[in-house]
């Protein structure tokens, strides 16, 4: 297999796929000549809210907007320590650096990725003020044991659900639990709005102080723009709102995502079908009934070398993620996760979009069969 056996959007990681109404969407908000939060992100809000059957959804600039700014309405502060695990983007540590609060990386199961309750529980420290279960691949998250601890020590589970647009859990849809879930809409992402963010919120307050925060801590109404005061500014926040062009991307995307999700779920399971005689990789699996897969993951003992025998035939094989206890900036939070840190050596991402067709994949199954046989192992 050559550097070009491979066509060239197929040889990505991970690559953005749009059905041809987004550029029209757009097209039309920059005809308007308003360009940032509009009608058009109201509207972006009120679909998704019915999409997922929520009463309320809030939209900001980034899934990282999301979490800090839900990790802001749950009320975490310096002096609460929140659990997460250490194998996760970096975005879900950093939102909780943002707001005061500091990490307490635990361990995740092998097989899932994902936290389980009992890794929750062990984990409680008088300090704890929140739970950020990352829904990783897509995978649905079930903490439902641990539940009536955590609301009886006022514990809040901020979802981190940048992978999962769409997929269901035992409860039901991913955002309809009754936690604060957080959502991204990156370029890669399952739904796109280009860049973007959304958090569902658990009551109308956290739904206020979300909009509040996302907008400078500004409260304003159509009458203080006709005085001369304009605004009031009640307390801090940032500049998060979506822009109108965004979510005009995001509302052409929507109508047709049962299509993408339908799509991901058939690649998984080509990929499922043309790696099973592969013994020496693990699949890490994913319920492709519920589940909208985000990535396409193996664990492979000595995962080094067969990353560079693969991205040397062209192959844009990742890894998600490196485990961030290990990272410089969170060396302050460093504990031992030997789980992680195995899983950190083994993990690797397969080329996985919707650009994709059986032949591609069967091509990524052929050169990882031979950089394995070149590794001696088979």
């Amino acid at each position: 297999m050559t550097a070009t056996s491979l066509r060239p959007d197929a040889g990505r990681n991970a690559s953005p796929y749009l059905y041809g109404a987004e550029a029209e969407a757009v097209a039309q908000v920059l005809a308007g000549g308003q360009y940032g939060h509009t009608e058009v992100t109201e509207s972006f809000e009120r679909q998704v809210a019915g999409f997922l059957g929520v009463p309320e959804a809030v939209a900001v600039t980034s899934g990282t907007a999301a979490l800090h700014t839900a990790l802001v309405a749950a009320g975490v502060g310096a002096g609460h320590e929140v659990i997460v695990p250490s194998l996760t983007f970096c975005a879900s540590v950093q939102a909780v650096l943002a707001v005061g609060a500091e990490p307490r990386f635990v361990e995740v199961d092998p097989l899932s990725l994902c936290l389980d309750h009992q890794i929750v529980l062990d984990a409680l420290t008088p300090a704890t003020r929140a739970v950020m279960p990352v829904l990783f691949g897509g995978r649905a998250v079930d903490l439902t044991p641990a539940r009536a601890l955590l609301d009886e020590r006022g514990i809040a589970v901020v979802e981190d659900a940048a992978h999962a647009f769409g997929s269901q859990g035992a409860g039901g849809r991913v955002g309809t639990t009754g936690d604060l879930t957080c959502f991204s809409f990156g370029p890669i992402k399952n739904l796109t709005c280009g860049q973007g963010g959304l958090v569902i919120p658990r009551t109308p307050r956290e739904a206020e102080e979300i909009r509040r925060f996302r907008l400078l801590g500004v409260v304003q109404s159509q009458a203080d723009r006709a005085t001369l005061t304009g605004y009031q500014v009640d307390g801090y926040g940032l500049r998060y709102q979506m822009s109108a062009i965004n979510a005009a991307i995001g509302l052409a995307q929507l109508p047709r995502f049962r299509t993408t999700a339908q799509a991901r779920r058939a690649l998984w399971c080509v990929y499922r079908d043309a790696l099973a005689d592969i013994d020496a990789v693990t699949l890490v699996e994913v319920d492709a009934d519920r589940s909208v897969p985000h990535l396409c993951q193996v664990r492979v003992p000595g995962r080094d070398e067969v990353f560079h025998a693969l991205r040397a035939k062209g192959i844009g094989v990742g890894v998600h993620y490196p485990p961030n206890h290990l990272q410089p900036a969170f060396a302050r939070w460093h504990r031992p996760l030997p789980v992680t840190e195995q899983l950190g050596r083994e993990i690797l991402s397969l080329p996985f979009h919707q650009h994709l067709d059986e032949h591609d994949v069967d091509q990524v199954a052929t050169a990882l069969r031979q950089a394995l046989a070149a590794g001696g192992r088979s």
